[in-house]
């Protein structure tokens, strides 16, 4: 979903909306962010980070974290919101995004420096759907 990186966030959250409308559940998506954090992950960290890191674990509601987080989270589908960060940093997301979408992966960002970043990885993509 083409989106420059002010508008990586909302266009993620309007991924997380059609895919739930598609009979997705929650426990089955994850959404990571290149830049700051989404501000639900902001409001979940707040109640501890015990608590945060449990909810992943549990897989009952849609998990927001950083691209690059460091513990294992696999789901079915992968939204990554890229809001911000460098060429190597967002090269990092993206290949973390792949290995962690079980099924599918949105990827929300301007869509020029995606599909030169994907080229020099060599990664195949799907083109999107028109709607």
């Amino acid at each position: 979903m083409s989106a420059a990186p002010g508008d990586a966030l909302d266009r993620a959250d309007e991924a997380v909306d059609l895919l739930l409308e598609a009979g997705r559940e929650p426990g089955e998506v994850l959404v990571l962010t290149t830049g700051d954090p989404h501000p639900w992950q902001v409001h979940e960290s707040g109640f501890g980070e015990d608590r945060y890191w449990a909810q992943l674990d549990e897989a009952a509601d849609v998990f927001y974290a950083d691209a690059l987080i460091s513990r294992p989270a696999k789901r079915a589908a992968v939204v990554l919101a890229v809001n911000g960060g460098d060429d190597a940093r967002i090269g990092q997301a993206l290949a973390g995004a792949l290995g962690r979408a079980r099924t599918l992966l949105v990827v929300c960002g301007e869509e020029p420096r995606l599909r030169k970043l994907l080229d020099a990885a060599g990664v195949r993509r799907e083109p999107a759907a028109a709607g």
